[in-house]
């Protein structure tokens, strides 16, 4: 692995493994997350992504592998490794009875951030997570959202190359969540997102990548796009301008008459159709739509959740 192969990538895991007794919790994990990505990282509960984020912090040593962030390997007990990246993590714990601008002060002070950046970055980042009102409450009397709020507070305030964030939204209300996953989507590749959730629906709303882990194995990873089209369902729905129901029927049953088609249905304008095969379909569709003389409002493939992908993979 060259210096420059490493340098490429917000984060690169060569063939990162950890045992915990006789269990192997991690599996020789080759994974490389793009610049500027919003990463999202999959597993059941024990698949390994608590393990791969504490490897990758530093947290916890690996029985054999590396792991790199920013080009800086973090796997070695370099020190210096731990400024380029934030961290979240899934249960984070602070002093309560700091006030809330203290403990990012302090936290200021451990990466040696001047005096007058330290204070501006911590009104900032309050602001950023909606604490700016509580800066001065003693963090003992925060809800359980609240603290995760200054999670994520100190997680960015010396402005991170990479963020690791282990279930960000797990204590946070809907509103809360949302607010949250804005935030992170607005970003717009200023910043890397390694973000590990069991809500795949904040998954698939916000990150443009994923891995899926499966006992300590890597199953899949790449473009989120791309994962879902490779398990597209046979079917399309077809939704035509407004006719009569009648009319509707007709096109139903005509479609149903082709070879490819097995079966259709009707739902409002839209007829969805269920093919025997996707490219014989996607290569005759349009076609015997034309010579119907129809007329299209959309045509769309039917494709899987993220959540009905996932429970496939980690079967």
């Amino acid at each position: 692995m060259t210096k420059n192969s490493n340098a490429e990538a917000a984060i690169r895991c060569v063939n990162l493994t950890r045992y915990y007794g006789e269990v192997k919790a991690l599996d020789s994990l080759n994974l490389t997350v793009p610049k500027g990505s919003i990463f999202g990282f999959l597993g059941r509960n024990g698949a390994g992504k608590t393990t791969t984020m504490r490897l990758l912090t530093g947290l916890a040593h690996p029985t054999s592998g590396s792991a790199w962030i920013a080009g800086v390997e973090t796997t070695n007990g370099n020190a210096a490794a731990g400024y380029q990246f934030g961290y979240l993590p899934q249960q984070p714990v602070f002093y309560g009875w700091m006030r809330a601008w203290e403990y990012l002060d302090y936290v200021g002070r451990l990466y040696k951030m001047p005096a007058g950046l330290r204070k501006n970055r911590i009104n900032e980042v309050l602001g950023k997570v909606n604490l700016i009102d509580a800066k001065k409450r003693k963090i003992a009397g925060f809800s359980g959202g609240m603290k995760q709020r200054l999670g994520i507070a100190q997680a960015i305030l010396h402005e991170p190359k990479v963020l690791l964030l282990d279930e960000p939204t797990s204590a946070l209300d809907p509103a809360g969540r949302y607010e949250v996953l804005d935030w992170i989507k607005n970003l717009n590749g200023e910043t890397t997102v390694f973000l590990s959730s069991h809500i795949l629906g904040d998954i698939e709303r916000i990150c443009d990548q994923i891995a899926i882990l499966h006992n300590g194995k890597l199953v899949r990873s790449g473009d989120r796009e791309t994962i879902l089209s490779d398990y597209a369902v046979n079917a399309v729905d077809i939704e035509v301008d407004p006719i009569s129901e009648p009319a509707l029927s007709d096109v139903a049953k005509r479609l149903a008459a082709l070879p490819w088609v097995e079966q259709t249905l009707i739902d409002h304008r839209s007829v969805r159709v269920m093919v025997s095969d996707i490219q014989t379909g996607k290569m005759n569709l349009m076609q015997a739509i034309q010579d119907m003389n129809l007329s299209i409002a959309r045509v769309e493939w039917v494709r899987p959740s993220l959540e009905q992908v996932f429970l496939e993979l980690s079967e």
